[in-house]
């Protein structure tokens, strides 16, 4: 199974796409303005961002996190209404409403080996049910993604694998895809950041969604903490969680006033 490429495709054909396949390409979602405007925003950061501890995180690797107070650009990019809305109908038949999982710039640096394959929803363990999709994943190139730099690896087709399954060779393949490109992939889909044999670094932006009663990745209420999500727009403070993930999911008491429960939208006021 080769991955499809896809250009404008609908909200439900990205999630019924996803679905049969785990991974797809949505080519040229980006143009050259608005690239740059991201680049222009990005760069400074991961110019001061460290270099990965270990294997796994990369010692040629940098990870750029805290975007939506960093990043007015990613910001935009995190409430695209196309993905925005496969994500909602990718993960709807296990939540009532999603969260942002986290933001990254991912930067691979040359000389980086290949990346241990993994499956991005152990972030929980072993613990969920096969049968639960918890994540609806994007990694937006702001490079071009070639096989000498360090292309995305995936085995389409393997969400739906048991977790003792190993991928042969011929099964793998490269997500390579122009800057302005978008690589969308299930939480369970066997991936990961391929070898950087150039002289060039690969820079995507992993922005990643799960279902709204699981704990994210990223902590958002210390990323974007009250003083700072108060100034976003509603619907993007919801995706941070800053508001009920369900019937009794996320309510508080001021710790400095009445001891009444409230709702977690009442701590931007």
């Amino acid at each position: 199974m080769r991955l499809r490429r896809l250009k404008n495709p609908d909200a439900e054909t990205i999630a019924e796409t996803l679905s049969a396949d785990g991974a797809l390409i949505i080519e040229d979602v980006l143009n050259t303005t608005r690239l740059a405007e991201v680049r222009a925003q990005i760069d400074p950061l991961v110019e001061v961002t460290s270099h990965g501890r270990d294997t796994f995180t990369g010692h040629q690797t940098q990870r750029t996190g805290g975007l939506i107070v960093r990043s007015s650009a990613v910001r935009d990019l995190v409430m695209d209404e196309t993905i925005l809305g496969a994500a909602n109908t990718y993960l709807s038949p296990w939540t009532e409403r999603i969260l942002l999982h986290l933001t990254q710039v991912i930067s691979i640096g040359p000389g980086q080996p290949a990346q241990l394959i993994h499956r991005d929803r152990l972030a929980w363990g072993g613990y969920l049910p096969r049968d639960i999709e918890p994540q609806f994943n994007t990694i937006w190139a702001l490079t071009d993604f070639t096989e000498e730099n360090g292309a995305t690896r995936l085995v389409p087709g393997s969400h739906r694998w048991p977790d003792d399954q190993r991928a042969e060779p011929t099964e793998f393949d490269r997500a390579t895809m122009k800057a302005g490109s978008v690589l969308v992939y299930s939480g369970s889909m066997l991936h990961s950041g391929g070898e950087n044999q150039s002289d060039e670094t690969r820079i995507g932006i992993n922005l990643t969604y799960c279902l709204g009663w699981l704990r994210q990745e990223e902590n958002q209420y210390l990323s974007c903490p009250p003083e700072l999500a108060k100034d976003l727009p509603p619907e993007l403070q919801a995706l941070l969680g800053y508001t009920s993930g369900g019937p009794a999911l996320g309510y508080y008491t001021d710790p400095y006033g009445s001891p009444d429960t409230r709702q977690p939208e009442s701590a931007l006021k």
